[in-house]
């Protein structure tokens, strides 16, 4: 087998966000772009003989070419067992159970998550470790330090892979194993949730549902779980068939994205419960019969009842979730007697924590729920998480909700986006920011006093590291939040996300719309960022 040496140009552009490289098509059909990235992440990684990748993404545009690029750069760089998803697709969660099932080094998927696709939109590469979780910070790092330095990359000349075919492929001493995307996956949830009960309840129309798979990965998953093992009837998983550009649409599952779905939940002719998941499989919305389940709540919903599922009878170690996440999971941790940890965001933070068994489950407030099942997010487990729970308790989501918030108190809670804002302009409100929390403690702004104003920073208590200027946080005395940060998930300038919390324990107050609830926040938080003024935005681009 010949291994070709090729002269490249470093690119500068090549440092990861929290969620690996993403950048529109184009950008990486750049002549060597690619490729050197995936050079950068091969040369960074330590000396093993653990030569198994995993490959897989979400069968965006690029997607199959980017996987033939991968696999002959990695048979280069050593590697000789290689386990892909057949059409070169895999969810994400599910590509970390199959890091961790088979023990491989690690694995390579391809997306660029909730963002579109398409030609002219948005695609992305991520490394995942041996745990099956994200590269930490230290392994992003070092890839873009490589990536800024890099002159050449070696790539085997061989011919390109059959990605349609199941079974095992031999180059030489090279074993390709072409698998089905789901068998293992669906394995795994059989093993956590009481599939038994599932079916009975959703083939005999006890419980009725729909789930929008958004044209995106978790068709083919959910199309095998929920219709040909549950037994929901046919066509209870809409737009399933993933396409390279999601059918047009923003495969990002929230109440704006999701409009087809979020009216008829809103109708009457609801299911009794709806979901969906965004392009890669690792994020979810809940929605019941009239309600809409925010994703801070249904974290909190869940680790309150999660010895209502088989594979968590025997209870939980703890909970975490991201900084900018309600307090609602810290709640039920306090009434549980559980340790809860607070992070940056970015699913690589709860890595350690999991690995430590320091905690069970784990979310964001950015439609990610997940446990230690897997390292990643896993927008179809939540989904099985929260039709467990229903089939249990035989109850409508609207009165599971309500009777978690008679009990804990309600964090009414939302996330104001201000998407593509000029990158200089979202800095300068950053660092406008950074300078008004210097003084703002103690001051009051009418029923509001400021109790701290700073910037979050994280020490990871298993192995030390620290994670500085993630996200600014202005907290009152009464509880209530607002937080202020730049999102790293977009393509084009930068995503400003606000997010406003107000904590309310009486009863008769929790039915209240958040965007009335939260009004005084809201009008605080444009005072002190500016950003409708400085952009000339009348709303924001998303309100979740």
């Amino acid at each position: 087998m010949q291994i070709n040496t090729i002269q490249t140009q470093a690119y500068s552009d090549q440092k990861p966000g929290t969620s690996g490289l993403r950048k529109k098509v184009k950008v990486f059909q750049q002549a060597h772009y690619l490729a050197n990235f995936v050079q950068a992440i091969f040369s960074s990684l330590e000396e093993s003989d653990n030569k198994t990748l995993v490959i897989g993404g979400d069968g965006r545009y690029f997607n199959r070419t980017a996987t033939q690029i991968i696999v002959k750069i990695a048979i280069a760089n050593g590697f000789t067992d290689f386990i892909i998803g057949q059409g070169g697709l895999l969810s994400t969660p599910a590509a970390s159970h199959l890091i961790r099932k088979y023990n491989a080094l690690g694995g390579l998927i391809l997306s660029a998550s909730h963002n579109p696709g398409g030609p002219d939109e948005d695609f992305g590469i991520k490394y995942n470790i041996s745990n099956g979780g994200p590269a930490p910070e230290q392994y992003t790092n070092a890839f873009y330090d490589y990536s800024k330095s890099i002159t050449e990359y070696q790539i085997a000349d061989v011919a390109d892979i059959d990605l349609n075919t199941l079974g095992e492929q031999q180059i030489e001493n090279i074993n390709i194993r072409i698998i089905d995307p789901v068998d293992d996956y669906a394995d795994l949830m059989a093993s956590l949730f009481d599939f038994d009960l599932l079916k009975r309840v959703i083939s005999s129309g006890k419980l009725s549902l729909r789930f929008d798979a958004m044209h995106a990965i978790t068709g083919p998953y959910a199309s095998r779980i929920l219709e040909d093992i549950l037994g929901a009837p046919e066509g209870s998983v809409i737009n399933a068939t993933p396409l390279e550009d999601f059918g047009g649409h923003h495969p990002d599952p929230n109440l704006a994205h999701a409009k087809e779905l979020a009216e008829l939940m809103f109708s009457s002719d609801a299911p009794d419960f709806a979901a969906a998941s965004d392009g890669d499989g690792d994020r979810n919305m809940i929605l019941g019969n009239n309600i809409f389940v925010t994703p801070s709540d249904s974290l909190a919903i869940i680790a309150a009842n999660a010895q209502l599922a088989p594979g968590y009878a025997s209870g939980i170690s703890g909970v975490a979730r991201s900084m900018p996440t309600s307090q609602a999971v810290d709640r039920v941790a306090k009434a549980m007697n559980l340790p809860c940890f607070e992070t940056p965001t970015g699913w690589k933070f709860f890595g350690n924590l999991l690995d430590a068994d320091k905690i069970t489950l784990c979310g964001e407030e950015s439609f990610g729920t997940g446990s230690n099942h897997v390292r990643e997010k896993d927008g179809l487990w939540a989904v099985l998480f929260w039709l467990n729970i229903l089939a249990k308790k035989a109850q409508p989501v609207s009165q599971i909700v309500t009777e978690h918030w008679q009990q804990y108190g309600r964090d009414i809670y939302c996330r104001h986006d201000y998407e593509a804002v000029d990158s200089d302009i979202a800095n300068g409100i950053m660092d406008h920011l950074r300078e008004q929390i210097k003084t703002l403690a103690g001051q009051e702004f009418g029923q509001y006093t400021i109790q701290y104003a700073d910037e979050f920073s994280y020490t990871d208590p298993i192995d030390n590291s620290i994670s500085k200027q993630q996200g600014i946080r202005i907290g009152f005395a009464d509880g209530s939040r607002i937080i202020f940060r730049l999102s790293g998930t977009g393509t084009v300038g930068a995503t400003l996300r606000i997010y406003l919390e107000k904590y309310e324990a009486d009863a008769t107050q929790h039915k209240q719309d958040p965007q009335d609830a939260l009004a005084e926040l809201i009008k605080l938080a444009e005072q002190f960022c500016q950003v409708k003024k400085l952009t000339g935005r009348v709303e924001p681009t998303v309100i979740t």
